[in-house]
């Protein structure tokens, strides 16, 4: 795809979402206004919006109305930045950095920082299945991101990160946390969007099989990052995993290694892409790109 036409494309997608977000977590006349501010704090602090233009793009590539699907794809950046606020805690990660900001904790205390992340979770099942969709899409799309947010996904990831820290791990322990902790929620994403649409078994396997591969990609890049980025352009600090001890997929396949299996699982979530031919020609321009991202 020409560059131009993906701007134009991925600019239609992401102001869309922002034009959204914008709405969320208005403090008003509130009483609780100290609990929304820190919501939006964190809520409107920028980022790629990855996961919501992904739920956006299957929606499309399937056949359904993105409008429709919008609260559904943001739903989805809800609850991320639930889990941001969370992962930052003291208790947890404990980084005082966020997206080049001061972490949700370092701004509004740890009390109401843990508030913040529990009322996004609860606002984002509320956005989903506020969805114009047909019911039966939207309490799909209500399922599968409540799976991702569970056990099973994002809250299970970060138990084995605090409970594996300093122990060196191997490639499938390693694994264990991040289809977890990384792909759990860009699955979602992708899946919410087939969801939307009411797309067939075969577009959900092909969905499953782009994010899975896309997940790991992002992963590996990020660990790249916390040794060679830049703090300001990485927007959280640097070399964090080294200081909390964890290991990291550099530390199993060194950095080139690391470029070489990101390369590798782009080509693969690339090729997931087949079934949709060149309608998802904006999907493989964003793949390529994230491999040498640099934040």
């Amino acid at each position: 795809m020409e560059q131009e036409i993906f701007s134009l494309h991925m600019e239609r997608h992401r102001t869309m979402v922002e034009d959204f977000i914008a709405t969320q977590c208005v403090a008003a006349d509130e009483p609780y206004a100290r609990l929304l501010d820190a919501m939006r704090y964190s809520l409107t602090a920028g980022g790629k919006r990855l996961r919501p233009i992904l739920t956006l793009e299957f929606c499309r590539l399937c056949g359904g109305d993105i409008e429709a699907a919008l609260p559904a794809a943001c739903g989805v950046e809800l609850l991320h930045t639930y889990s941001l606020i969370h992962d930052d805690l003291p208790c947890m990660d404990d980084d005082d950095l966020r997206r080049g900001r001061p972490s949700n904790h370092r701004v509004f205390g740890e009390a109401t920082a843990v508030l913040a992340g529990d009322a996004l979770q609860a606002l984002a099942f509320e956005t989903v299945l506020s969805a114009p969709l047909a019911p039966e899409r939207a309490l799909r799309c209500a399922q599968i991101l409540t799976h991702a947010a569970g056990h099973a996904g994002i809250c299970g990831g970060q138990q084995l990160d605090l409970a594996w820290e300093g122990k060196k791990l191997d490639r499938d322990e390693l694994l264990e946390i991040h289809l977890r902790k990384t792909s759990a929620l860009i699955r979602a994403a992708c899946l919410m969007g087939v969801a939307a649409a009411g797309g067939t078994a075969a577009q959900e396997d092909a969905a499953r099989r782009y994010a899975d591969s896309l997940g790991l990609a992002f992963q590996i890049r990020d660990d790249m990052l916390d040794i060679i980025g830049d703090e300001a352009t990485f927007g959280k600090p640097i070399g964090s995993d080294k200081t909390e001890e964890k290991t990291t997929f550099v530390d199993l396949l060194g950095l080139d290694g690391c470029a070489r299996e990101v390369t590798r699982l782009t080509d693969e979530a690339v090729s997931a892409l087949g079934i949709f031919g060149s309608e998802a020609d904006f999907l493989t321009t964003l793949s390529r790109g994230m491999e040498t991202r640099n934040s």
